[in-house]
């Protein structure tokens, strides 16, 4: 795991931008898919997506990065902001689909019983708003509260009362399915 002063070790003078992010995007890139496939729900095409995205964006503001957080904060924040993005563009679009051919090819994918626990806990997971969404992501990276509490922008203890909070709607929203 890679601390605060991870930013230090990859800035230096001599490095070009080239060598940070290759380091950068071999570093982090299985934890930001990871985030991405929390946000859509288990889709890896989409998730590949929205993980080239980030990684665009982070070569585009690497030259900006000011070092007030580690590199994992920052690209953590990217990942949130592009999921959230296209979670709105998404939100949008699926007002124009036909929803009996979107559980048409929800069900085609759901053949064994260890896919659909794992479809149901997507389900339940999309049924979550984007915020307790994204904590449960970083639970499941293993991220320390103090770093979610800094990707979020809240305290810690507003951090464990929402941890409570999203693992009861978590507890019932899977009971009822």
């Amino acid at each position: 795991m890679v601390g605060a002063g991870a930013s230090a070790a990859y800035q230096t003078v001599s490095e070009p931008k080239k060598i940070i992010f290759s380091r950068l995007y071999g570093q982090y890139y299985a934890m930001v898919l990871q985030l991405a496939l929390g946000f859509v729900k288990g889709n890896r095409d989409q998730a590949e997506d929205l993980t080239q995205e980030v990684f665009i964006q982070v070569w585009n503001h690497l030259e900006g990065f000011r070092g007030q957080s580690s590199y994992k904060t920052w690209i953590y924040r990217i990942t949130v902001n592009s999921c959230l993005g296209f979670l709105k563009k998404s939100k949008r679009e699926a007002e124009l689909q036909d929803p009996m051919q979107l559980s048409h090819e929800q069900l085609s994918e759901e053949e064994d019983s260890s896919q659909k626990t794992l479809d149901e806990l997507y389900r339940a997971l999309g049924k979550l708003d984007d915020l307790d969404r994204l904590i449960v992501s970083m639970l499941l990276e293993e991220l320390p509260y103090e770093e979610i509490s800094e990707v979020l922008g809240i305290s810690a203890s507003n951090l464990r009362v929402k941890i409570h909070r999203v693992k009861k709607k978590l507890k019932k929203l899977m009971n009822h399915e």
